[in-house]
């Protein structure tokens, strides 16, 4: 490729000889490209590393657009738009940046800016850019000769309405990017999810569930309601998950986001009511749900619903819905890429976990308190560090597989059935495959699917038998037995704690590992147990 000079000019292929591009960029190498491209393609290009020597070039030259970067030394971008709208307003300014705002947004659609790329740019991206402009630009010259005829004053309306509409999906996608971008937990993904769909879709309800090949039916956590009258705080809309509504957790609805999830198609929808073969619940006008897709598997569903008279939803809205949930999703890859990977990832996990105990008031607290045992246990056996931090995440996730199992099942205050005893067995199972989703954590998701094991081989789910269990799941064992027997359950009262240490002692070398019961043993005896 050869060396493009600053300011100078090259003709392309005649039939773009009379339209003449300027970009202005300090970056060498993005001229000679955008150069080399646009000429190819019919266009005639002026360069200019800034923006002064841009406005000197225009004293000699007429152009039909311009691109120019923000950031540039002696004048920046948004200078030199200013400049030449004072020169000619019928010229088109496009801004390019590698660090889109709001504030940028606005400040430089005021200065005559009529799009914003964000680098790096494609250079299809901008050919399409480019043309479009350009066509806007014909329509605009024409306006300002025809603006006084009576006949074209439609026209122009139609345009002013575009040129309005353009800058409301500016900021709309501005502000999605900018939200996104500084989020600083996973788990606040979620809430901002829910908050920007209430706005953007103008609904009466947005929702976010978790399901996907692991939890396989939809768990609400996070929830976003549009308040009896106009506010601006959304802090006051959000609530609990599993606030109840009249359409919550409604059958027909229910059916769409497990479909989406877990069916082959995995591609948003919206419904409207009377609007096809899909009946919505009585009183809902319209409902959309959009998957939040990370590396090509589905986490969750995102849903908005109109309940009241409002108009249905559009399928811009649905496009602005999806956009987002794709830049969520990007925002939890990063956020799961640098240091704080082990906050937010267990930060969203835990919420699962709640979203368990939460159903049942008897479990509350249970997983810290096994954790805490577990953790005195470990430490005591001399465990060392990289054993204690797989405790740390094992500990409180060892139940989360419990997501996967029916509440009929797992809230049943009677005797469980053989065949639902079979299906509790699966959520050991469960939880290690939640955990292998995020690619991460290899022995915590052993620990938690062996945290059901015997020692004598009789437990499940795999039917490992003495040094085979992992020790730290041998470990958890006899502190989850411990904590279940000691705590109240929907099924039974708790037991004493005395009478529980003398189970667990007798059940040394058939259920537990009796090295892990002498430690236990020396911990009870000693009070530490009772202080956690």
């Amino acid at each position: 490729m050869n060396r493009r000079q600053p300011g100078k000019r090259w003709a392309g292929p005649m039939e773009g000889k009379d339209k003449t591009i300027l970009f202005v960029d300090d970056e060498e190498s993005l001229l000679n490209i955008t150069s080399e491209y646009f000429q190819q393609r019919g266009f005639r290009v002026i360069t200019a590393t800034n923006g002064i020597e841009a406005l000197n070039t225009l004293k000699d030259e007429k152009v039909d657009c311009c691109f120019t970067d923000i950031n540039m030394p002696e004048m920046d971008g948004l200078q030199l738009a200013e400049h030449l709208r004072n020169i000619d307003n019928t010229i088109p300014v496009v801004v390019m940046t590698g660090f889109p705002s709001l504030d940028n947004t606005i400040h430089t659609l005021k200065n005559g800016v009529v799009d914003f790329l964000i680098k790096p740019v494609n250079l299809k991206q901008m050919e399409v850019c480019v043309r479009s402009v350009l066509r806007e630009r014909e329509l605009f010259i024409d306006n300002i000769f025809l603006k006084k005829e009576v006949e074209k004053k439609e026209r122009l309306e139609r345009l002013n309405t575009e040129l309005r509409n353009k800058v409301d999906e500016l900021q709309i996608f501005t502000r999605i990017m900018e939200d996104f971008t500084t989020v600083q937990k996973s788990f606040d993904v979620f809430e901002i999810l829910v908050q920007m769909t209430l706005e953007i879709a103008h609904a009466d309800a947005a929702r976010f569930y978790v399901i996907n090949e692991a939890v396989r039916k939809p768990v609400e956590v996070a929830a976003c309601f549009a308040p009896p009258e106009p506010a601006s705080d959304y802090s006051s809309r959000l609530e609990v998950p599993g606030r109840r509504d009249p359409f919550h957790g409604a059958e027909t609805t229910e059916s769409i986001i497990m479909d989406i999830a877990l069916g082959r198609d995995k591609k948003p929808v919206v419904i409207s009511e009377g609007g096809g073969v899909i009946a919505l619940p009585a009183g809902m006008r319209s409902f959309l749900a959009v998957p939040l897709v990370i590396r090509d598997k589905v986490f969750g569903v995102l849903t908005a619903s109109v309940h009241r008279e409002k108009p249905e939803f559009s399928g811009k809205v649905l496009y602005y819905l999806s956009f987002m949930a794709n830049k969520a999703a990007y925002a939890i890859e990063n956020l799961a890429l640098y240091e704080n990977i082990y906050e937010n990832l267990l930060a969203t996990l835990d919420a699962l976990v709640q979203a368990i105990e939460a159903k049942d008031f008897y479990t509350k607290e249970h997983s810290r308190q096994v954790t805490g045992i577990a953790f005195a246990i470990a430490k005591e056996m001399a465990c060392g560090q990289e054993e204690l931090d797989i405790l740390e995440v094992a500990g409180p996730l060892h139940d989360i597989g419990k997501i996967g199992i029916p509440d009929h099942i797992l809230l049943k205050p009677g005797r469980l059935t053989r065949e639902e005893y079979e299906t509790i067995k699966l959520h050991p199972t469960i939880g290690a495959d939640i955990v292998g989703q995020l690619g991460l954590w290899e022995r915590e998701q052993q620990v938690i699917r062996h945290h059901h094991e015997r020692f004598d081989g009789a437990g499940y789910p795999s039917g490992l038998g003495g040094d085979n269990i992992p020790l730290l799941a041998r470990i958890l064992s006899v502190a989850d037995v411990f904590d279940a027997m000691a705590s109240d359950r929907v099924y039974r009262k708790k037991m004493d704690e005395d009478h529980v240490f003398d189970i667990i002692r007798g059940a040394a070398g058939t259920q537990f590992d009796p090295d892990v019961v002498r430690v236990f043993e020396r911990l009870y005896r000693s009070g530490k147990i009772h202080d956690l």
